[in-house]
């Protein structure tokens, strides 16, 4: 059982991954998002994840050192996670990308580096950029997102080193428990973006009626149910109150019936792009 902040699960090369940690998409670069970073770290996060193309790395390196310079902690106490965007998909693309998110960081490594979408004709190459990344010590570990089973078995005919994690829009009305199958039988960690689905699901009255059993929040009441569910959650918050409240689902517990019924609430109903259907 998942029961405090720094919980880490153990993804298949053996690197500790938070299962809990904050994002920042669609957070500007600036103040806002310094302060929301630190803020997060200072309250006990110590997994960030943002992507290229957000535009916000600067501010997610500066937030970290500052941080780090605040809390005491060093860097290997946290896990930074960027993304590849699909512009620069390719084998010397994909590396060239890799330096720039690392410089824009500020660091030296990145413990998480993913393919941000499953481009048709381009993601294998990417590919074989991040193997090569990780043969020679450059992250810790590398994975994808937005990856469907069709392409994760497309990549793996051909990957010399398996994804170790698979971050999809995942919340209670698009549960994707096939595709959580899937990972699970092949090791990959998944991973939620948008797992409070950008807000719509606060007023459900499921949802309501469970929190108020617990004492907590609908969006507690969500996020206990992805670390229930073995799934590693990033909600994005820039208030330093609610990314405290965001954090605090470790001092309760939800019943079999209560996840049955959140279970019940998927319609596979998107907010963000189809990766099938997305125009890269």
């Amino acid at each position: 059982m998942t029961t405090h902040l720094q919980a880490t699960t153990t993804l298949n090369n053996g690197k500790a991954m938070p299962w809990f940690g904050i994002g920042v998409f669609k957070v500007t670069d600036g103040p806002e998002l310094v302060d929301a970073v630190k803020a997060a770290v200072a309250h006990g996060y110590r997994s960030i994840d943002t992507a290229a193309i957000y535009d916000n790395e600067r501010s997610v390196g500066q937030s970290i050192r500052e941080a780090l310079q605040e809390t005491g902690l060093s860097r290997e106490d946290l896990f930074v996670t960027s993304k590849v965007w699909n512009a620069d998909l390719g084998y010397e693309a994909t590396l060239a990308a890799y330096e720039t998110s690392l410089e824009k960081l500020g660091l030296d490594y990145l413990d998480l580096y993913l393919i941000h979408w499953p481009v048709a004709g381009k993601y294998k190459d990417a590919w074989r950029a991040l193997e090569a990344l990780y043969k020679a010590g450059r992250v810790k570990a590398i994975g994808v997102s937005n990856f469907q089973i069709h392409h994760l078995e497309d990549l793996m005919k051909d990957a010399e080193i398996k994804p170790m994690v698979n971050q999809v829009e995942l919340h209670p009305r698009l549960s994707q428990q096939v595709l959580r199958d899937f990972c699970a039988r092949h090791d990959i960690q998944i991973e939620a973006w948008s797992p409070l689905m950008q807000g719509q699901l606060l007023d459900n009255p499921v949802l309501q009626e469970i929190g108020a059993r617990h004492g907590k929040s609908v969006a507690q009441v969500i996020l206990r149910w992805d670390l229930q569910h073995g799934i590693v959650t990033i909600p994005k918050s820039t208030k330093a109150p609610r990314i405290i409240e965001n954090a605090s689902v470790f001092d309760f517990e939800l019943t079999s019936e209560e996840m049955t019924r959140i279970d019940a609430l998927n319609q596979n109903l998107r907010v963000g792009p189809d990766p099938d259907n997305f125009d890269f």
